[in-house]
């Protein structure tokens, strides 16, 4: 008998489990459709029709940004050049040797500070697009609070929505920084450097590249 009930209950743990399975990868699908549905729309707010100025820094940041970038792909060549430099052989005095070794640090030095330098001239340039898009939408998030029904701030507590309101403002921040500076420069750097890896080693190693990267993508998102 025990064993009858055994074989008569697993069905059933089958079927609720399949259930769970299925209500956790629509609950997924949702969070991802939302996610799609929220860049949408703050998205418009990086590029507005109405305020060229706001286009006109946001094409300045990316530009700091690439330039940022492209240093960062190339300041390995600098320390290289260095290391070969002392490292190499050279019929040239050791003075010499030693003078272009120096020269070559210097240089790897001042473009690292170059590439900081980049980097804080994007935030200070960007930092007035995104406070004009934050305050937007507080603004509008502000107006459609007080569109609700008397009904709907009754049952509310006042500083709870304050609190709501100010984490999604912080939230959207992070969002615009992350579709400005984040995903495509990535792609960029990813570029880049597959390009210096096909051209001063082999193909293979950009095939390892790109291979890695996809497999990263595929569990990341599984």
């Amino acid at each position: 008998m025990p064993a009858d009930n055994t074989a008569q209950s697993d069905p059933a743990n089958t079927a609720q489990s399949d259930v769970e399975a299925a209500a956790t990868a629509e609950m997924e699908e949702a969070e991802r459709r939302s996610g799609w549905r929220t860049i949408r729309k703050v998205s418009p707010y990086l590029w507005p029709d109405d305020k060229p100025w706001v286009k006109r820094r946001v094409v300045i940041a990316l530009l700091m940004l690439i330039l940022a970038k492209v240093i960062t792909v190339g300041t390995p060549f600098l320390y290289k050049a260095a290391v070969d430099l002392l490292a190499g052989d050279s019929t040239n005095p050791a003075w010499i040797l030693g003078a272009g070794a120096v020269g070559v640090t210097v240089a790897y030095g001042v473009a690292r500070l170059l590439y900081v330098g980049f980097q804080q001239l994007r935030d200070a340039v960007f930092a007035k697009v995104g406070q004009h898009a934050l305050r937007l939408l507080a603004l509008e998030t502000f107006q459609h609070m007080h569109a609700l029904s008397m009904r709907y701030h009754i049952t509310r507590k006042t500083g709870g929505l304050s609190r709501i309101i100010e984490r999604g403002v912080k939230g959207v921040d992070f969002l615009l920084r992350f579709m400005l500076f984040s995903i495509g420069p990535l792609i960029l750097e990813l570029a880049l450097t597959g390009i210096i890896l096909a051209l001063v080693f082999d193909i293979n190693y950009l095939l390892v590249l790109a291979v890695t990267i996809a497999l990263y993508i595929w569990f990341t998102f599984k």
